[in-house]
């Protein structure tokens, strides 16, 4: 068995979302993934375990507990196993449904890869786990943008999404985690997609991530697929559309992903980017 280590929607070692990638977990359990992803670290490891003829299956841990399904880390594998076997479609069976990758090779010679999410859905914030919400991240009303409205948003995990009325705000990240892992729980939410809108297709996000053991995720995959069925449900695009997600710059690993949103209603979002190994 070996472990890689590739970071996604970067084009260097310096940007991006590490994460761990295990191409073949035959014969691993899930005792001993979950150790070997606290081993490694990051926010997600991906353990792949290939079907001849089927699905591969993947599984996705956290330092902390195991995920339905992780963007970065499946753009990573994919990536990863293009780098191997050249570059395909990838279709993957995740414990949120199935999950069809393409990787292709850039005229610079890195591999891009595009996931398309299980379709995605939107469901209301209870008013009191808002309120706590603000509270852990000590946010106000006031700093919220009203044109994004908080609700949690589904494209194979949950996520929150708050929009915040400045840059300022969005950068200026300490939340109680005792608190915000407590609301978390309750809602079986993966990380908080924090948002600051800075055009029609331009935006910049920040994902808290207590619930895996991880202080903040520098680029979410997940999140950015809810996110852009979280738009297209809410008119705030205008299908077909591309959206940029800037992560990371306030952590110092800046990341770019590529979101599209197709104009078919419950279609799955696609999220493309690239990967190298660490």
């Amino acid at each position: 068995m070996e472990i890689l280590r590739y970071t996604a929607f970067a084009n260097d070692s310096r940007g991006g979302n590490p994460a761990g990638v295990v191409l073949d977990a035959t014969g691993l359990d899930s005792e001993k993934m979950a150790e070997i992803a606290a081993e490694v670290g990051y926010s997600e490891t991906a353990f792949l375990f290939p079907v001849a003829g089927e699905h591969t299956v993947a599984r996705y841990f956290s330092p902390r507990i195991e995920v339905p399904f992780c963007g970065h880390a499946t753009i990573a594998a994919a990536v990863a196993h293009a780098r191997l076997n050249g570059p395909g479609v990838l279709h993957l069976a995740t414990k949120a449904g199935y999950i069809e990758v393409r990787t292709s090779i850039e005229p610079s010679g890195s591999v891009y890869a595009t996931l398309v999410s299980v379709p995605p859905r939107t469901a209301q914030i209870q008013d009191d786990d808002l309120v706590a919400l603000l509270a852990a991240l000590d946010w106000s009303p006031d700093e919220l943008d009203p044109g994004l409205p908080p609700l949690a948003a589904y494209a194979g995990a949950w996520h929150p999404v708050i929009g915040a009325a400045s840059r300022e705000r969005l950068a200026d990240l300490r939340y109680d985690e005792g608190a915000l892992l407590e609301v978390m729980e309750r809602n079986d939410w993966a990380t908080v997609d924090l948002v600051w809108r800075e055009s029609e297709h331009v935006f910049h996000t920040r994902n808290p991530f207590p619930t895996g053991g991880v202080f903040e995720d520098p680029a979410t995959g997940a999140a950015a697929a809810a996110f852009g069925g979280y738009l297209r449900e809410l008119g705030l695009v205008r299908p077909p559309a591309r959206v940029t997600i800037h992560q990371g710059v306030d952590m110092g690993r800046p990341g770019v992903i590529l979101v599209d949103v197709p104009a078919e209603p419950n279609s799955g979002i696609a999220v493309s980017g690239t990967a190298v190994q660490l």
